[in-house]
């Protein structure tokens, strides 16, 4: 900010209803899908979707994808998507591009009810120009993408005319068990840093915060967790043993109700991340309408800031879908 800025804004004076659209401006919100949306997240904000693996982790950033690609209006239609740039780097190599695209033809299609147009072709091909995908195989080539990305928004900016708005990582552990196994190494000379767990990690949330101060930018990552048993698990256990009276069951399943998982990510990273929701599997298979077939069932929960209640969804062939 320049000085005459600076003095401008110190000598000013505005009522509320300025400084509150000065600040939505400036700091935009996302209107983001199910289950994301029960918490207002704005361009600065890192959340972490963590979970077990399979849990609907990467269809969730598909669905969010899908939705910040899309255009809001095109030809009158109203296609409800935020026409924002969306940059997604894959850490678990197993992002499947054509699922992004058949899930932009479903949301397409069910506007405009047409399945073969000119226009949907055209709506595509603009939605998909504001997706930008990078594939990392190792924390080297993470940290490397990571020292480029402030130049390749700043190119794809001149190019398209959109800056970066949204910006995934899948998944952030990826590499994490390997690096904590591996031998560190010098990068380069010896006064060089050691490519060390802790280190790898410093200089992720460093160049993301610089990349943060750069870029009005929200950050959405996935991460693996290592869980411990659910409550359905210990009712199925619980039913094999009919000689339970060593134990009070009601209070450990009351005890096992809330989500358990085992934190492995350095303090520093647990320091960065400013909101988290918590996915996991259930028993349940829902039949919905219109389908011939039960589809597995999610269940997510906010943990920072903690909701107290959870949101139960399916995934289907259009999107993610919530239970009533």
């Amino acid at each position: 900010m320049s000085e005459a800025a600076v003095k401008s804004w110190i000598n000013g004076d505005e009522s509320a209803r300025q400084m509150l659209g000065r600040v939505q401006a400036s700091r935009p919100s996302f209107s983001l899908p199910p289950p994301l949306h029960r918490i207002p997240l704005r361009v600065g904000n890192v959340v972490e979707i963590a979970g077990p693996s399979p849990s609907a982790k990467t269809q969730l950033l598909v669905q969010t994808a899908a939705s910040c690609i899309l255009p809001k209006e095109w030809n009158g239609l109203h296609y409800g998507g935020l026409g924002h740039s969306v940059l997604f780097i894959d850490l678990d190599c197993r992002f499947d591009v054509l699922r992004l695209v058949e899930m932009l033809g479903h949301r397409i299609t069910q506007v405009n009810g047409c399945s073969c147009t000119a226009d949907n072709e055209e709506i595509l091909k603009l939605s998909m120009r504001r997706f930008s995908y990078i594939r990392c195989y190792d924390s080297l080539e993470l940290l490397a993408t990571l020292k480029t990305l402030h130049h390749r928004l700043e190119k794809e900016k001149e190019s398209n005319g959109i800056g970066g708005h949204l910006l995934m990582i899948d998944s952030i552990g990826a590499f994490h068990w390997v690096d904590r196994a591996s031998t560190s190494l010098p990068l380069g000379g010896k006064n060089r840093k050691c490519l060390s767990l802790q280190n790898v990690l410093e200089v992720v949330v460093e160049d993301l915060r610089k990349l943060l101060s750069l870029h009005a930018m929200l950050v959405i990552v996935t991460k693996a967790t290592i869980g411990g048993p659910t409550g359905n698990e210990v009712r199925r256990n619980y039913k094999r043993w009919p000689s339970a009276g060593t134990f009070d069951a009601s209070s450990e399943l009351e005890g096992l109700q809330k989500p358990y998982f085992r934190e492995y990510m350095p303090s520093i990273w647990q320091s960065f991340v400013t909101h988290r929701l918590l996915v996991r599997g259930s028993d349940d298979h829902i039949a919905m309408p219109k389908s011939q077939e039960n589809n597995t069932a999610y269940v997510s929960e906010w943990l920072l800031p903690h909701l107290n209640f959870l949101d139960k969804f399916v995934v289907r062939d259009a999107g993610v879908f919530l239970i009533p």
